[in-house]
């Protein structure tokens, strides 16, 4: 936490009144880094439980995850009306509003990274219903864990506000991308191979795409965490441009 919010009034201008309101806002402010990150854990329980599932064929892991929906839908809803209810009554600015910024960003990667769990909890779910299913291809197995390992990592450099490790974890984003393409190949060619087993292939290439968008969303937490410690918005940059717009420090 930044020493700034709890500085003597003459330096912000506030009066006595505001002093304590001051100290409310860091109170509020740590509660809500607090509770995004015992989300943080939940979701990565949630989606280790999903790729072990789809990689050893547990049934009884996918139904854990689809047990605890409405738990971390209604958390992600309330760490979102808190972030509004600070923005409303504090007005922060500088670094302490884009802490409040990337809370709610961060909550919304989190709560699709939840879902993304599920959706590979339900495919294997259906992939159950091919005795052949399990085990399922190799590289596949191996982008699930890579995923995994990003969103570790991501979450991570969030937890220590470490930008060298969230920069990282974007810079792997490419060779995730790289495999996740392979799998598409190979799953395509057992499509033709064997088109008798077609909706197994289709529920494996599904589940590919879901476990390359949970390393997307790991990255936009690492992007996350570059523009709360630097306020650099990294999202949709043009590589090389040195016009990138920074928030003030």
């Amino acid at each position: 936490m930044r020493e700034d919010n709890t500085v003597a009034p003459s330096a912000w201008d506030w009066g006595q009144q505001r002093v304590t309101v001051g100290r409310h806002f860091v109170r509020d402010l740590e509660g809500l880094w607090s509770e995004v990150l015992k989300l943080a854990a939940v979701v990565e329980d949630a989606l280790n439980q999903s790729i072990h599932a789809l990689c050893d064929g547990q049934l009884e892991l996918a139904d854990q995850i689809k047990l605890q929906k409405p738990a971390v839908d209604c958390w992600e809803v309330q760490i979102e009306r808190e972030c509004v209810r600070v923005l409303a009554l504090y007005q922060p600015v500088a670094s302490d509003l884009r802490r409040v910024a990337a809370v709610l960003k961060i909550n919304g990667d989190l709560e699709r990274l939840a879902e993304l769990a599920r959706h590979i909890a339900k495919r294997v779910k259906k992939l159950a219903t091919d005795p052949q299913a399990f085990p399922i291809p190799q590289p596949l197995e191996n982008l699930g864990l890579e995923a995994l390992n990003q969103v570790h990592d991501s979450l991570d450099a969030l937890v220590q506000t470490n930008v060298g490790q969230a920069q990282a974890v974007m810079a792997a984003e490419r060779r995730v991308d790289r495999h996740y393409r392979s799998v598409l190949k190979l799953l395509k060619q057992e499509i033709v191979s064997h088109p008798e087993r077609i909706n197994t292939w289709l529920h494996l290439v599904n589940t590919a795409r879901n476990i390359e968008r949970i390393a997307d969303h790991a990255s936009k937490i690492a992007e996350a965490v570059v523009y709360l410690k630097e306020g650099e918005i990294l999202r949709h940059r043009i590589t090389g441009d040195p016009a990138r717009p920074r928030m003030p420090q």
